[in-house]
């Protein structure tokens, strides 16, 4: 298959899986409210007990709820999504034993891909990462 980025370069299947993983996410990130809710959904799905997800009213009084933060461990990095007034914050930190040494504000692009890219090599020493990318990408 040729390389998406037009450069004639053939991809090996496992960076061409990944690559259709990031775009599915990236498409799917329009309306950022619904993106954040639906992200939250599939992570706590795919990855239970493993997701931190805070949720707050959408209005006073409401039973209608929105996600607010996402928090998610994997490996040696803790990746951390705020979102608030439409607009959202990801971040990709540095924790050992649960101590954040250090933390970088990302883009979105660049968070879905970290997170993509380290669920897929979990994948391969583990099954139930495999089957969480696997859901997180097909829904």
């Amino acid at each position: 298959m040729p390389d998406p980025n037009g450069s004639g370069l053939e991809l090996p299947g496992e960076e061409r899986d990944f690559d259709l993983s990031a775009a599915s996410l990236r498409a799917s990130s329009g309306d950022l409210r619904t993106f954040v809710d639906v992200l939250a959904d599939k992570l706590d799905r795919a990855l239970p007990g493993r997701v931190k997800i805070q949720r707050r009213a959408a209005r006073l009084l409401s039973k209608q709820k929105q996600v607010t933060a996402i928090e998610l461990d994997l490996g040696e990095t803790r990746y951390l999504l705020a979102a608030r007034d439409g607009a959202v914050e990801t971040r990709c930190a540095t924790a050992v034993r649960g101590i954040v040494l250090k933390s970088a504000i990302v883009s979105l692009d660049a968070w879905i891909d970290a997170l993509l890219r380290e669920l897929a090599n979990e994948a391969q020493t583990s099954e139930q990462a495999r089957l969480a990318l696997e859901q997180l990408v097909e829904g």
